[in-house]
């Protein structure tokens, strides 16, 4: 059964920015849009550059070395270079705090 995640305050990141989390292995992307937050993998589908050096817009992650583009709500790829969508997971506001269920080891 999955768990939820502490990965930071939910102020420790501002609207339209991302945040990379290092949890069990495995990198993840945690996103703030408009007082929601998304997660998706922390790493670029293409060349696997971390995303979180990447820039983000209304719901999209813009990959920082290829210029590749994600939609953060559900990881498609939104054209080349990029062609394999990201896997996202669950996110949540928790008194305060964002947290996410990360992958199972």
């Amino acid at each position: 059964m999955n768990h939820w995640t502490d990965v930071c305050a939910f102020d420790a990141i501002d609207d339209e920015d991302v945040l990379r989390f290092d949890h069990a292995g495995k990198t993840y992307a945690v996103y703030r849009v408009e007082d929601r937050v998304y997660a998706t993998d922390g790493l670029c589908s293409h060349e696997k550059i971390h995303l979180a050096d990447g820039l983000v817009m209304d719901h999209v992650i813009e990959c920082p070395k290829h210029n590749g583009r994600f939609d953060i709500r559900n990881g498609q790829a939104l054209g080349a270079p990029v062609c394999v969508n990201l896997r996202t997971w669950r996110a949540r506001v928790h008194e305060g705090r964002i947290q996410i269920q990360p992958e199972e080891s």
